[in-house]
């Protein structure tokens, strides 16, 4: 067939340059595997996923796309060059799936009441303590197929803000609240502090000044994501909260009034309302607080 000589040429080429490194290999143990996978591949329909999107748009069907990893991993508006090789925000869908932008009406931006992150990259609010280690354990938040723990701390409002804009969010729905029962005091960030000519310890023109022009009355303080985090050592400015002892997977629809009061501060910042609440890892446990579009 068509197929086998592409596949017989692919290989002889292949042939040639492992020779050239002496690389050590087994055709023979490997190559059954693949065609055993090739025949599960088969088992698929594969469809024009434009036509079918199209189609579907035509017929006045709501499409849901969602979305994979987080938006500081985007290949484009990402903390470079600790990012994935795609898009991860909502012009994903566009680039993806071929979804015309102006087909694009609510945006559901996926949040944690606090912060993680895996692998290396900027992390402002890392808590490499045993609050931290608190989060890591109520939250589970160890790698699904690797159990590596993931990095943890308290929620980042620049992070945040910077996320919903570029993915023009309207609503966020908050997940595992349910991880903060239990502190006495729960942190939000609210801006970074960054080093200017005026408050460097050196001073002077030759102060750490890339971002000197971003601060508020000459102090340094930001309240967004600078494109240059990786470069600049920062210091944050957090709002503390009353914490809760209330099981909140036991809930139903009401919540304790510290986490509204946590929740209404998120939003007042943000300026996106948080339609949604997530108290414990059944599908079930989602609180609608308010505004849920049918």
């Amino acid at each position: 067939s068509d197929f086998k000589k592409k596949y017989d040429f692919l290989v002889s080429k292949h042939k040639q340059l492992l020779a050239l490194y002496d690389f050590k290999y087994d055709l023979g143990e490997h190559e059954p595997v693949w065609f055993d996978g090739i025949e599960s591949v088969k088992q698929f329909n594969c469809i024009e996923s434009e036509k079918y999107l199209s189609d579907a748009f035509a017929g006045k069907k709501t499409v849901l796309a969602e979305g994979a990893q987080g938006s500081l991993l985007d290949i484009d508006f990402g903390s470079y060059p600790f990012v994935t090789s795609s898009s991860t925000v909502c012009a994903g869908a566009c680039t993806g799936l071929g979804i015309p932008p102006n087909k694009i009406g609510r945006v559901l931006g996926i949040f944690k009441a606090y912060c993680t992150r895996v692998g290396s990259g900027p992390f402002p609010t890392e808590l490499n303590d045993a609050t931290g280690g608190f989060l890591r354990k109520a939250g589970n938040e160890f790698g699904s197929t690797t159990g590596r723990p993931r990095r943890c701390g308290w929620l980042d409002l620049p992070a945040l803000k910077y996320a919903v804009a570029i993915s023009g969010v309207t609503e966020l729905i908050m997940m595992k609240a349910d991880v903060l029962s239990g502190l006495d005091t729960i942190k939000v960030c609210t801006h970074y502090k960054i080093q200017t000519p005026s408050n460097s310890p050196e001073g002077g023109e030759h102060g750490s000044s890339a971002l000197s022009p971003l601060g508020r009355d000459g102090e340094g303080l930001i309240d967004f994501l600078p494109y240059d985090i990786t470069s600049h050592p920062l210091s944050i400015v957090y709002k503390e909260f009353k914490g809760w002892k209330s099981d909140l997977q036991d809930l139903a629809q009401n919540i304790p009034a510290q986490l509204e009061d946590y929740i209404n501060f998120i939003e007042k910042e943000i300026k996106v309302p948080i339609t949604m609440i997530s108290v414990g890892p059944d599908r079930k446990q989602i609180i609608a607080r308010k505004g849920v579009p049918a």
